[in-house]
């Protein structure tokens, strides 16, 4: 009997729990925990991490787990390693959902650099206004900028006090409208956007508003993750599965 671990916390792996529920298919979606109100979703839902590679192990055997699905963030490389590792291990299938990389286009300014690590080298060293489109794991980073201005837009409010001291955090929840971004990019007066190579529809907003208001982006570049067993979309993972993604079969 089919089992199959969804791990998620994207707007793809949100469109593959509804498929998975649609099809009847018997699937449990893993939330990483990094965001105190996640998006509800059709199928049985765990929050919280698995206790590293042996964990995951001991999860998948107690679960009787048949299938892994990683829909992760393209940059969450340490539970896309985990997962390669237990499953291989363990001895369970695994596929990656991944959603294909932005490509710089005309009119787009992009400096890419190998890792987020090598983002705030490549910020000028003038007094510049950053839209800082990240998250709030590497925000520590800019701290070796701090003459910048950061605007911050995270899902959730810091908990604890940030390490910039010239800072403004805006709350809010994607997908995000070209016209939304481009008025929060004039009203704080943004002179360059800081972004990681996600990928996808929901994010790219901000890309596109960079490119209308003639703004430098400075993006970080992918991790490369294990595994070559890949799917660019909803019906791809299905047909893997062995199941027809519109008639549910």
């Amino acid at each position: 009997m089919m089992r199959v671990l969804l791990l998620g916390g994207t707007t793809e792996a949100g469109q593959m729990a509804t498929a998975l529920f649609d099809a009847g298919i018997d699937a449990v979606y893993s939330y990483a925990g990094r965001t105190k109100s996640p998006v509800p979703q059709p199928l049985s839902t765990r929050i919280g991490g698995f206790g590293g590679v042996a964990g995951l192990i001991e999860y998948l055997g107690e679960k009787k787990i048949t299938h892994v699905i990683d829909a992760t963030h393209p940059f969450a490389a340490g539970m896309s390693k985990n997962a390669f590792a237990a499953c291989r291990d363990a001895g369970v299938p695994l596929i990656r959902f991944e959603r294909a990389p932005w490509a710089a286009g005309p009119g787009d300014n992009w400096t890419l650099v190998p890792t987020i690590n090598e983002i705030p080298a490549a910020l000028p060293d003038p007094p510049a206004r950053v839209f800082l489109a990240i998250g709030k794991q590497q925000i520590g980073l800019f701290a070796a900028k701090p003459q910048h201005h950061y605007v911050l837009r995270l899902v959730d409010a810091p908990d604890a006090e940030l390490p910039l001291p010239d800072v403004t955090v805006l709350l809010a929840r994607g997908p995000f409208t070209i016209q939304g971004d481009v008025a929060l990019m004039q009203e704080h007066a943004i002179t360059h956007v800081v972004a990681k190579n996600a990928g996808g529809v929901g994010a790219r907003a901000k890309l596109d508003a960079a490119r209308t208001l003639g703004l430098p982006v400075i993006m970080a570049n992918r991790p490369i993750l294990p595994g070559d067993v890949t799917a660019g979309g909803v019906a791809e993972v299905m047909a893997w599965l062995g199941h027809d993604a519109d008639r549910g079969v």
